[in-house]
């Protein structure tokens, strides 16, 4: 008998396993088995497999753990592979490493102008001090061993940690915002990191080897996203550059007009869509000699004139010495070499050969030409993408039409222009209020191409497909960054999250109906999605989402009653059945009046202080009726406590 106690008891570990039941029920079990009087023997057994239990135990929360993080780690790289500026990447960096490991602070650092200081670039969590534009020491804090390993650096409690390179102006800033553990990872794909990601924690914490790794891989993504965000800037840098270029070349060309007119000449033909060929035959003329352009890799992209083999010769060389020194360079042979650029990136070689001396006017009309040339390659860069983003229109024209193509080509399609179709996506549909149509048609291009996301017109609005799960925060942003670049009100209206290419059509549908409510309630220029229309909402929605409308009105309320067994819900409902009063209330309930009065108080701290207003309360209500609706359906007069549980 007592064998047979001991085997129920090592059964029972296994069940504490199978419902992931916390630690201390494995000690419960034992102390419990040893009250019962087990021999010494068998309490071995039953001791070893609580032991064995509580490592399976472990392991599983760790894998968990990891799983999590891992999760994060991916939707960080997710938002982070969108097309951003530099500002916005280190800002969702900082945000998304502070929750990552549920820390209190996080902030990003690159080495200064000075290189006696490191500037704080981005920061999330800051109480105090620790700010952007902040200049700390260079090479001191765990910083410098980060910079300098290169790898993670940490510690459980900074300020008591010897081992650390203590700078006073550092150590001053940890204790202003309280800071104890802390970890930096550098931020790099490659040797050496070029920045530091720190992470930090209020409290003592010892940070595990699955949260130093989940870390440093954050580190490489973050890292390899700053990167791009900062290649984006400088192409963008090197247009603006380009553009001061021309507009410097024509101010200077008004003191030579044969010049002006033969550069303004070829820039009209660049910009009207004129090909290379063309511009290559008219700089021929221009300049009397045979012309030849070369692509960076060698590639003749385009010529005039007879081939002279003595150019071909000294083509490489004469490159390399055009292009460090920015300017026509002579060839050996007469005629020169004029570096095309646009900024500092090569965008290739012009060869001009006159059988004669180049002159300074030979000089200056190559360059104007080199000019015309980069203008046309960049705008051949651009038409491309153009072209792209015409693709990307019609295909959300396919989704928002109801005899749609067949669903694998609708989901080849979606894969060939990188659109994640099977993720969360919300749809928009703005309609300015005002003549500005097409000021929004072009910002809805930029704003689709930062969001990633796809964009149209449509019946006079803009319609866009964002990834993401907030319709109504989507509503938001929209309106809040179009309606001042327009001048005039915006109303948006908002729906999701839709997933595959057949959800997107009833997705419009429904942003299209939230829109036209918001004008028939002569909310015009506001924002909203239908679950933020309250009960309308519900009625717009094509799901009819009344789980959903009954969790965001009064969820917090029948979370408590199910949690801590109480009697708000009723509450309210004797409070709205008594047109409002309390004291009438508590005569249906038959509790003293003071008893209303607290679950009165205790309502307002969870649906918050406006719930009795309006609009609120005719919500509320519904909600309420609802609910008693569905308690009834679901199993009669003896199920309202039961259907007081937690909403989805």
């Amino acid at each position: 008998m007592p064998d047979e106690k001991a085997e129920s008891d090592v059964l029972a570990v296994l069940e504490l396993l199978a419902k992931q039941a916390p630690m201390e029920w494995y000690e419960a079990l034992t102390e419990e088995a040893r009250q019962q009087g087990l021999s010494a023997q068998e309490m071995n057994r039953l001791e070893r497999a609580k032991r064995l239990g509580l490592v399976v135990h472990t392991q599983v929360q760790r894998h968990q753990r990891r799983e999590s993080g891992l999760s994060a780690l991916v939707d960080t790289a997710r938002e982070l592979s969108h097309p951003q500026d530099l500002h916005t990447v280190l800002r969702a960096i900082t945000r998304r490493s502070r929750l990552l490991l549920g820390l209190d602070m996080s902030w990003i650092s690159f080495p200064d102008d000075d290189p006696r200081y490191s500037l704080v670039r981005s920061s999330d969590g800051h109480i105090s001090a620790l700010n952007v534009g902040l200049r700390l020491p260079y090479g001191e804090g765990i910083g410098g061993d980060v910079m300098s390993s290169p790898a993670p650096f940490w510690t459980a409690d900074y300020l008591a940690d010897q081992r650390i390179r203590h700078s006073p102006a550092i150590d001053q800033v940890v204790r202003t915002e309280g800071l104890r553990a802390m970890m930096g990872v550098p931020l790099s794909q490659t040797q050496p990191p070029f920045g530091v990601l720190y992470v930090a924690d209020r409290n003592v914490r010892h940070f595990t080897a699955d949260e130093i790794s989940l870390m440093a891989s954050l580190g490489q993504l973050a890292g390899a996203a700053i990167g791009k965000a900062e290649s984006a800037q400088r192409t963008t840098e090197q247009v603006t550059e380009l553009q001061e270029r021309v507009a410097h070349t024509e101010a200077a060309l008004q003191g030579n007009q044969e010049l002006g007119d033969s550069h303004i000449r070829l820039v009209d033909l660049a910009l009207n869509g004129g090909e290379l060929h063309t511009l290559v035959s008219e700089a021929s003329k221009e300049l009397g000699g045979m012309v030849r352009v070369y692509a960076p890799n060698g590639t003749t992209l385009a010529s005039c004139g007879d081939t002279v083999e003595a150019m071909e010769t000294a083509l490489e060389a004469a490159t390399l010495d055009a292009h460090a020194a920015r300017e026509p360079v002579p060839l050996a042979h007469g005629g020169c070499a004029a570096p095309i650029s646009a900024g500092a990136e090569v965008l290739g070689t012009l060869f001009l050969y006159t059988g004669r001396p180049v002159s300074e006017r030979d000089r200056q009309a190559l360059r104007r030409v080199t000019q015309a040339i980069a203008v046309l390659l960049l705008l051949d860069k651009s038409r491309t993408a153009a072209v792209e983003g015409q693709v990307r229109d019609e295909f959300l024209d396919d989704l928002l039409t109801r005899s749609q193509r067949p669903i694998a080509q609708l989901e080849r399609r979606a894969r060939r222009l990188n659109v994640e179709l099977n993720t969360p996506h919300v749809v928009v549909v703005a309609r300015p209020e005002g003549e500005a149509q097409g000021k929004a048609a072009i910002w809805a291009s930029s704003y689709a191409q930062r969001m990633n996301g796809l964009k149209s017109r449509h019946q006079g609005c803009v319609v866009l497909l964002l990834p993401g799960t907030d319709a109504g925060e989507a509503a938001r942003a929209v309106g809040e960054e179009l309606s001042p670049l327009l001048g005039h009100p915006v109303t948006v209206g908002a729906a999701g999250p839709v997933t595959g290419p057949r959800a997107v059509y009833e997705g419009h549908r429904e942003a299209q109906r939230c829109l036209d409510a918001l004008t028939a309630l002569g909310a015009t220029g506001g924002t909203a999605s239908a679950r933020e229309l309250g009960f309308l909402g519900v009625l717009l929605s094509d799901h009819h989402d009344v789980e959903g409308f009954i969790t965001t009105t009064i969820g917090p309320v029948l979370d408590h009653d199910a949690q801590h067994y109480t009697e708000l819900t009723h509450t309210l409902e004797a409070y709205f059945e008594t047109g409002g009063s309390p004291t009438y209330a508590a005569k249906r309930l038959h509790v003293h009046p003071n008893t209303v009065a607290r679950r009165i108080e205790r309502i307002s701290s969870l649906l918050g202080p406006q719930w009795t207003q309006p609009d609120r309360a005719l919500d509320i209500h519904l909600a309420l009726r609802l609910t008693r609706i569905r308690r009834g359906l679901r199993g009669g007069p003896g199920a309202s406590r039961a259907d007081h549980t937690p909403g989805p």
